[in-house]
């Protein structure tokens, strides 16, 4: 049975036109119903108009009461679609983002082959940046066995539009063999090669899943110049069951690097290195050891890359592992006044495709330019990592942010393209900003707009620091607070502590954190003592959030004069209430003198006491800090960036890597 790459190549000889294959209709397993809604659509509504409401603009929202068929998959790349049936493959995975591909490459023309076997009407549409879509074609096949063959321009999509085509079955079933996206090769052209960097700690189990899912991908393994695991836990990827079925499936090409534990950035940077030393590798995509991947994704990132006019960082989205149709972000950028990250502007979080698909999303299709793409999926030329060097060393957090903004910094470019994405799990899920990582969300902040914001002394950064303090010691979050000004210590130490610390620092900041209760989480709550409140809330009402900003900052005044007063007896025997970890906030626990605290991730609780003498002396060390930092603003920024080049160099990670050796499994024997 021929193929429609078969059909292409056909074609392709006819006309003297080489068509390459970039995008591939793809299916996920039948059983897969939750992530459906992303490969196939049952819904024959068009689109969700935008309403005007005054002078906003509302989007409706779909309510998603199409009927999934999971049953018509055939396999990876065949539907069998019944009589009088329609479907769109207008989703996320099968649609064309034909205004990403106008942006950043030279081509300007795609072609659509879709094989099918039956009578049927493929009718292809195209997008505006508002959402609207127009219908470019409609072919009709008849009963015979035929391709359907649409060349498409890429010309007029400057602010947004995707290009895609639904399939309808006439008097009977009809098979969709297989369907294609392809562009025109240049002259010359030589496709690169990938290699995929993977960092892991003590999660041997995922990543023996994942190398097996690598190995089952043709398509993949035809440009796949080999798979760097860097692990740098005691349970050890070489002893896990079915590592070596995985690595025969690769073909040779797996190599296992094991080294202490250096956090994300250092075993990323571990895979740039050895990628870049290789020299065979045209790219290097660094992935998460726990995520599901979509395999065709890994692959259209490096074929988008190969046609970009220059080296250009290509990301992939992030779907919620839990909620498998839900989107975490559509795009990642950096607010430089506030020096923090978040979602890119007109888009929204959290999007459930299930819920309102491509087709019925209007913001969806304006494309999106990003600042950095999340490291849970992103391929990196290896040109750039000889250009602007390796991962800053700081063990996580802010590392791809800060990657993304050197990168521009030099003149490159950063997309994340849709059709190319990973399941991980959902931040959501926990809050990171409060346990041990509070120490690198604070110290990794300030290192990066010391080195790159263009605002006087960090613009509005500086204060929000203090405001986060305050917030903390409020809640009677002390460890949180403790570890900030530790971060705060070693920033005004200068830039020689990263590399230094990174294979230490861990260890440090656990133990201080253990010596906080707030720390301290139990998984039973009859290990703390029964809650008892002497005093009822104000009117027998719980604290709410403030509906303004005086509201806000009478609530911080009473909060803050609540501190100042004796902690009873009563509140130190027996905590005073049990705080749901959504309803933690310091308007709440501001008016409490110690509470049982849920951790947000589920698994236990710890109790929060407030402490006057603690409160004041963290609240004079940080006043303290944050002064000294603002005054010594402009020498410190000079010190990190000119740092920055040997910081992120070669030469510095190896001497680093040659420091921090192979963590050592327990004597026992037994995995932790």
């Amino acid at each position: 049975m021929s193929t429609t790459t078969d059909i292409a190549r056909k074609a392709a000889g006819e006309r003297g036109t080489v068509w390459k294959t970039i995008h591939r209709v793809i299916f996920p397993d039948a059983e897969d119903v939750d992530t459906m809604p992303l490969y196939v659509d049952f819904n024959n509504a068009q689109r969700i108009p935008e309403q005007r409401a005054g002078a906003e603009t509302v989007t409706a929202t779909a309510t998603g009461g199409a009927t999934s068929h999971p049953d018509y998959v055939v396999d990876r790349r065949s539907l069998s679609l019944p009589a009088h049936e329609r479907v769109s493959l207008g989703t996320y995975f099968n649609a064309f983002p034909a205004s990403y591909w106008q942006a950043h490459t030279e081509v300007r023309t795609v072609r659509l082959t879709v094989d099918l076997d039956g009578d049927a009407t493929v009718v292809v549409y195209r997008s505006t940046s508002r959402g609207t879509a127009n219908r470019v074609s409609s072919t009709r096949t008849g009963s015979a066995a035929a391709p359907v063959v649409v060349e498409l321009p890429i010309a007029s999509f400057g602010d947004g539009g995707w290009y895609w085509f639904d399939l309808a079955a006439h008097n009977g079933d009809v098979l969709l063999r297989s369907a294609e996206w392809s562009v025109p090769e240049p002259d010359g052209f030589v496709p690169g090669r990938l290699s995929i960097a993977v960092t892991t700690f003590n999660r041997p189990d995922y990543c023996v899943r994942n190398l097996g899912s690598l190995g089952q991908s043709d398509d993949l393994l035809d440009v796949l110049q080999q798979v760097i695991v860097t692990d740098q836990g005691t349970q050890k990827v070489r002893d896990e069951p079915g590592i070596q079925e995985a690595a025969a499936a690769l073909g040779g090409r797996l190599s296992l690097v094991e080294q202490a534990n250096l956090g994300g950035s250092g075993g990323f940077a571990r895979g740039m290195l050895e990628a870049v030393e290789d020299e065979r590798s045209t790219y290097v995509m660094l992935l998460d050891d726990d995520v599901e991947m979509e395999t065709e994704g890994i692959l259209r990132a490096a074929q988008f890359a190969d046609f970009t006019r220059k080296p250009t960082i290509v990301g992939g989205h992030m779907f919620n592992l839990f909620e498998r149709s839900v989107m975490h972000n559509f795009g990642e950028a950096v607010q430089q006044y506030r020096f923090s990250y978040g979602g890119a502007e007109n888009t929204q979080e959290a999007h459930d495709f299930a819920s309102s698909n491509l087709r019925t999303t209007p913001w969806m299709h304006r494309r999106v330019d990003v600042d950095y793409n999340g490291w849970w999926m992103c391929l990196i030329p290896t040109e750039i990592i000889r250009q602007i060097g390796l991962a800053l060393p700081v063990f996580i957090k802010w590392d791809d942010v800060e990657y993304g903004i050197r990168a521009a910094s030099h003149g490159f470019t950063t997309v994340t393209l849709p059709g190319s994405a990973v399941w991980h799990m959902p931040w959501t899920e926990k809050d990171d900003t409060i346990d041990w990582q509070a120490y690198y969300h604070q110290r990794n902040r300030w290192v990066a707009t010391l080195l790159y914001s263009p605002y006087k002394r960090g613009g509005r950064m500086p204060k929000e620091s203090i405001g986060v303090d305050a917030r903390h010691l409020l809640s009677m979050q002390y460890s949180a607070v403790e570890l900030r000004l530790q971060a705060l210590e070693d920033v005004l130490s200068g830039p020689d502590h990263l590399h230094r610390t990174i294979g230490s620092k861990l260890g440090e900041v656990r133990a201080t954190r253990a010596q906080f209760d707030d720390a301290r989480v139990s998984e039973d709550l009859v290990d703390f003592p029964a809650v008892k409140r002497v005093k009822p809330p104000h009117k027998g009402k719980a604290p709410a959030p403030a509906r303004s900003r005086p509201a806000a900052l009478a609530k911080v005044f009473t909060g803050a004069l609540h501190q100042l007063k004796p902690v009873p007896q009563a509140a130190i025997t027996n905590p005073e209430a049990h705080v749901a970890a959504v309803d933690a906030r310091w308007w709440r626990l501001s008016q409490l003198d110690s509470a049982l605290v849920t951790s947000s991730d589920g698994t236990g609780a710890s109790w929060h006491k407030r402490d006057v003498e603690k409160a004041r002396e963290l609240a004079l060390r940080s006043a303290d800090l944050h002064r000294r930092l603002y005054q010594n603003w402009n020498q410190l920024a000079e010190q990190y960036q000119a740092a920055l080049p040997e910081f992120t160099s070669q030469a510095a990670w190896k001497r680093t890597f040659a420091q921090n050796g192979p963590e050592t499994p327990p004597a026992t024997g037994k995995k932790e």
